[in-house]
């Protein structure tokens, strides 16, 4: 079991000025006590799930190139972003140049998108059925791939086309970064990330959930002849930690001003045992959603929680 964190909120200072700082910080410090990942989040306006929409919000993709300047082993991501918010021969080449800049160590994290209001403002257009929107991502990251690899690229889709499109210069991993698609819907998403991914994202849902996710993605595997071991499962959720009950109730108590807590709120022994369950369903890469920049739970995830699992 490998362990990542994912900066999904930018209020980690009280002054957005130094938004990026703190997120440097975090991602120098994760790299430095044997995180495996650092993703950011790629939205224009903080999602609900997360936060207000007015919060400030940093755009994901200038962070992680400048993030990529300034770390040398974790693996940098977007997690995720969404295909109606980039045209994606231009995110190919953005994508492209991240790699470069981290010297191969990009995962494209990509998904069909959801957040109406953010399109709306940002004027891009919204199909309502996610069916169209999930076909969307799909010829996305078969294009993508494509501008990857070629020389050239000519590609006419549904909804993308290039005309002799030129990749230059190629990214550093051979024979290309690998393309996370995140999501679980049974019919639709789990059936691209067997065909074209090779790590998926799972967000909601308890352990039986997963490993039942997990299942129809064989599935789709099996059906389709791809090798479903070669396929990275991930699970993202919030984590809030304390060593004992007591200095969870106070912990619950200080944080609670920022509205209820979301995820797992435990004890480092509830926490070993959850995490070893997700591991047995099959997730390789467990991400801590760190909403609420707890540096008590990423420290205890450091000295208690990942050494069960080195």
């Amino acid at each position: 079991m490998k362990f990542g964190i994912h900066n999904s909120s930018w209020r980690d200072t009280p002054d957005p000025a130094e938004a990026f700082e703190a997120a440097k910080t975090k991602a120098q410090w994760a790299e430095q006590n044997g995180f495996a990942w650092f993703s950011v989040l790629d939205h224009m306006i903080q999602i609900p799930r997360v936060g207000a929409p007015g919060e400030p919000v940093l755009e994901g993709w200038t962070v992680l190139a400048a993030l990529a300047a300034v770390t040398g082993r974790i693996r940098l991501a977007t997690l995720c972003t969404s295909v109606g918010y980039r045209n994606p021969a231009h995110l190919a080449k953005i994508a492209a140049t991240v790699d470069l800049i981290s010297r191969g160590r990009l995962t494209l994290g990509i998904g069909a998108g959801f957040y109406e209001d953010e399109y709306r403002q940002y004027g891009w257009d919204f199909p309502p059925r996610p069916a169209t929107r999930i076909r969307q991502m799909e010829e996305a990251v078969q294009l993508i791939l494509r501008m990857w690899t070629g020389e050239r690229t000519n590609f006419h889709g549904r909804y993308f086309h290039v005309d002799d499109a030129i990749l230059e210069p190629k990214p550093v991993q051979k024979p290309r970064p690998p393309v996370l698609i995140a999501g679980a819907g049974e019919q639709m998403t789990l059936r691209v990330v067997a065909r074209l991914a090779d790590a998926c994202n799972i967000v909601d849902g308890d352990v039986a959930e997963v490993r039942h996710k997990l299942a129809v993605l064989r599935a789709h595997c099996e059906a389709l002849g791809r090798d479903y071991g070669t396929i990275e499962k991930t699970r993202i959720q919030p984590w809030v930690l304390a060593r004992n009950r007591a200095a969870l109730a106070a912990k619950r108590e200080r944080l609670a001003s920022r509205g209820p807590l979301r995820g797992f709120v435990g004890t480092v022994v509830e926490a070993v045992d959850l995490i070893g369950q997700h591991q047995d369903a099959g997730i390789d890469l467990m991400i801590n959603a760190d909403q609420r920049n707890d540096e008590e739970t990423r420290e205890l995830f450091v000295s208690d929680i990942m050494p069960h699992f080195a």
